[in-house]
């Protein structure tokens, strides 16, 4: 909340609740003994999470105790606080809330107890006058109305000369014990409450005492009887301690809306079957991201009127703006414009390395649409497939979204000239953490730039690489700043190649540190080498132990290791590695791919990923998703369809096949989560504020338990059990820019899929031919050759396939050749129409280019088949 709206909840004596009881060195009455304690790590053993602050500097706990440095000068008490929130508070329960204060010189300090959204009810407030010795303040209180989340505030601003507030044992003692949480976990028929695709698996789930199989149903909206069968026992599932069975009924591909599954006197949430059910997710995945956009008034006709807002930390007051932000003390002697780019979670946060990698996914998304032979050469992901402003620019509008990110990865650079020119900033936030809920505009913290990292600055060079390639067929002066940044970024890293984030730089933000960045070297050299086909970094990659270690966890990957982003890579977008060594990696890739299909056959719940505890952890479906991503590309790879089929399971969990019973993407399935921590996003706390837009990716079940709402509310729960849908719970329940890229790529190939229907056969081979560079290598000639390997004659063609940069076709012959973007389409001329079975047909071009790799297509289609390449 910002400091005008306290002011306002302050002022509102009308909400004030009469108090009793009495200040330090008074009698007063102690609530029972074996009263709950409602205040999370108030002797601050814990370091400083989960306390907050605003108008501070930063928070630490010294000797014990929980201090902060309060600037002079602050005209109200209430400009700069101290506070913690979710706390419960039972109606008509009595409370003490007591704490130790000290202050050098001297302030006056006040506890208020609070509503934390308008209008700010004061439940209870306590005053204290502090100096340099710690003093006792403890007040007893009954409370009229419940709140499941109160605020604690300790007001400490309106001093003229700077102070140093520590505080230490804060205690609420009182009210009720929580009563145990049960999940409403709905029918104990498990299934994908989206649906499931016509041609793809159909894969349930029973929570049941019985250990014989069980009959079930499959039936329409009108209560028909579609098809039965038998379930299969599998005894006591390890991650949620249920007995179950599973049933399979991928016989059945009738396309139908709202059916349910009966089995054990039991009736599942209703589902769809359809061809069409990603489509929309695809869309509402990616356009999670403009809303979490920093630097840009979000447009309410676009996504929707209750999500509209102002542009945010573009110093327009409260906010201090991320158009000229400092470095930490010590850190650096200049500011940086770093506005623009996503909010990296639930916070203001904007990290390199998080965004490293969703900038990835994104453009990863578009650029599989080269390469794969379902993904329709990326029309479905063109100009004016999305909501964002930049809409109709003739640029993919997925590459739109991910500019906005690059641009301010870009600013995140070290300028020329200064130490450690070249590398990047780790990150930049708030200089405390805020509290919930807070519009970014509102937001009154400073920003600050935090070190440059070699990992920060590889993930720089790596997406900047992509950039350089994607983007030159759009745009060649951004991509030649990418490609520029890029190559500055690899070797300001590889002349500082031990830079790490440290782990205790987390007041505000997260620190995603990280001592091993040689996994970060070897994708960033993948990147480079696919983009300029420089021997420099394929030397540095094939050294690498990562190019022929194991890069595929089974528990997934995410921005902490990312060389398979890199394997993934060098195995699907078009390069010069020698043939055994790709035949290596792309077998490394369907290796992963058949040890991720053998652990779903082991799960109950069909997950690709280990059923033990360590395998949930925080943001774990991410990585459950991306290693979904490699079953995908394990398909895209050999057009087997047991990958695509296992690809479709893994979204099965997430969308509603689990122990509760939950969809985990807001806005799709019966019943899913809505509470997603996050500060813009913030319902629950504030019904003026939007709930999370629909398509947005809570993180999922973390055994560890690492908030208190969480371990409070969840203890002792098995694995996949620990989870809530609540605001609170940020170890759970928040967003984060990487989940969603990891959503937003499998939705996509999940969307071009339609049907899933068996997979056809080639009908056609091609051979592309190039025959050189001209002199200077400002252009090349090449050459098609289609063969027609069907049955049939092909009466009429178009060839298709795309190239890897900025290559342009600048006249054919034999075909009439067209290009949009890095596509070319080449039809038949009249006399060339027909190819007989058997017979073939050639065409050829001359294209100019400005340099770079210049591999052979990775795909070749006739008529929309792709062909057998050779």
């Amino acid at each position: 909340m910002t400091p005008s709206r306290r002011r306002l909840a302050l002022l509102a004596t009308a909400t004030a609740i009469a108090l009793t009881g009495a200040t330090a060195g008074t009698a007063h009455a102690e609530p029972p003994p074996d009263a709950p304690e409602q205040i999370d790590n108030g002797d601050f053993s814990a370091g400083v999470s989960p306390w907050f602050s605003y108008g501070t500097g930063p928070l630490a706990v010294t000797d014990g105790r929980l201090c902060a440095a309060v600037p002079g000068g602050l005209a109200n008490p209430w400009d700069a606080g101290i506070g913690q929130d979710g706390v419960p508070l039972v109606a008509g329960a009595e409370y003490t809330l007591g704490f130790d204060v000290s202050a050098t010189p001297g302030t006056a300090v006040k506890a208020v107890l609070q509503l934390g959204t308008a209008p700010y009810t004061t439940y209870a407030s306590v005053d204290a006058t502090a100096s340099g010795t710690a003093q006792r303040f403890e007040k007893t209180f009954t409370v009229p109305e419940a709140n499941p989340a109160a605020q604690l505030i300790f007001q400490v601003g309106g001093n003229a000369a700077e102070q140093t507030v520590c505080l230490d044992d804060v205690s609420l003692r009182g009210g009720d014990p929580p009563a145990p949480y049960v999940p409403d976990t709905g029918p104990r028929v498990r299934v994908n409450q989206v649906g499931y695709l016509p041609g793809g698996p159909k894969n349930a789930t029973v929570v049941t005492s019985a250990t014989d199989a069980l009959p079930w149903q499959l039936r329409s909206a009108a209560g028909t009887v579609l098809a039965s069968g038998s379930t299969t026992p599998r005894g006591v599932d390890a991650a949620s301690g249920q007995n179950v069975q599973t049933l399979d009924f991928s016989a059945y591909r009738t396309p139908g809306a709202g059916l349910t599954l009966t089995v054990d006197g039991e009736t599942s949430h209703p589902f769809d079957i359809s061809g069409t059910l990603y489509d929309r997710l695809r869309a509402d995945s990616l356009q999670f991201f403009y809303a979490q956009r920093s630097g840009i008034a979000i447009d309410g006709d676009l996504i929707g009127a209750e999500y509209a807002r102002p542009a945010g930390h573009l110093d327009v007051a409260p906010n201090k703006g991320d158009t000229n932000v400092p470095c930490q003390p010590g850190v650096c002697d200049y500011s940086l414009d770093v506005r623009g780019g996503w909010y990296d979670a639930g916070d203001h946060g904007k990290y390199v390395v998080n965004g490293g990698i969703a900038t990835y996914q994104l453009l990863n998304t578009f650029e599989r649409t080269r390469t794969a032979a379902t993904a329709g050469h990326g029309a479905a992901l063109g100009d004016g497939t999305l909501r964002v402003p930049e809409r109709g620019n003739g640029v993919p509008d997925v590459l739109d979204e991910a500019r906005w990110e690059l641009e301010f990865l870009l600013r995140m650079q070290v300028p020329a000239g200064k130490p450690l020119a070249g590398m990047a900033h780790h990150k930049i936030h708030d200089r405390n953490w805020t509290g919930l809920p807070l519009a970014p505009h509102d937001d009154p913290e400073q920003r600050e730039l935090h070190p440059p990292s070699t990992a920060a600055t590889l993930n720089l060079a790596a997406v900047a690489a992509q950039c350089a390639r994607l983007f030159a067929p759009y745009d060649a002066a951004f991509a030649k700043r990418c490609d520029t940044a890029a190559k500055t970024a690899y070797a300001a890293a590889k002349a500082n190649p031990t830079r790490y984030a440290s782990p205790a730089d987390s007041t505000g933000g997260g620190a995603y540190d990280d001592t091993n960045v040689t996994d970060e070297f070897y994708w960033a050299a993948a990147e480079l080498y696919l983009s300029t086909g420089e021997q420099p970094y394929l030397a540095d990659l094939t050294a690498s132990p990562h190019h022929t270690g194991n890069v595929f966890d089974p528990r997934g990957f995410g921005w902490q290791g990312v060389a398979a982003l890199g394997r993934l890579d060098l195995a699907t977008v078009p390069n010069g590695l020698p043939a055994a060594d790709l035949a290596r990696v792309r077998a490394s890739v369907t290796a992963a791919a058949d040890a991720h299909l053998a652990e779903a056959g082991r799960q109950a719940y069909g997950l690709p990923m280990p059923g033990d505890p360590d395998s949930y952890f925080w943001g774990g479906n991410g990585n459950l998703i991306n290693n979904a991503v490699v079953l995908a590309t394990a398909f895209d790879l050999t057009r087997d369809a047991k990958y695509r089929d296992g690809a479709v399971q893994a979204m099965d969990y997430v969308l509603g096949r689990n122990a509760l019973n939950i969809s985990y993407v807001t806005g799709w399935g019966e019943h899913a989560a809505e509470n997603q921590h996050s500060r813009i996003f913030g319902h629950q706390l504030d019904p003026d504020l939007p709930k999370p837009p629909a398509g947005s990716l809570a993180g999922g079940p973390n055994a560890a338990l690492q908030d208190p709402f969480a371990a409070k509310l969840l203890a002792g729960c098995k694995p996949m059990f620990c989870y809530v849908d609540d605001i609170n719970s940020y170890a759970t329940n928040e967003v984060a820019i990487n989940w969603n890229s990891a959503l937003a790529w499998i939705a996509s190939f999940l969307a071009d899929q339609g049907d899933s229907k068996a997979v056809p056969a080639p009908t056609c081979a091609a051979t592309y031919t190039n025959y050189g560079t001209w002199q200077g290598g400002t252009g090349f000639t090449a050459q098609v050759t289609i063969r027609n390997t069907g049955t049939s004659a092909i009466d009429g063609w178009a060839a298709r396939f795309a190239f890897t940069g900025d290559q342009k076709v600048r006249e054919a012959w034999l075909a009439k050749a067209t290009q949009a973007g890095a596509t070319v389409t080449a039809k038949n001329e009249s006399y060339n129409a027909r190819i007989a079975p058997g017979g073939t047909v050639t065409f050829g071009f001359n294209a100019v280019t400005g340099g770079g790799a210049n591999p052979a297509p990775g795909l070749i289609t006739v008529n929309g088949a792709a062909c057998t390449l050779s």
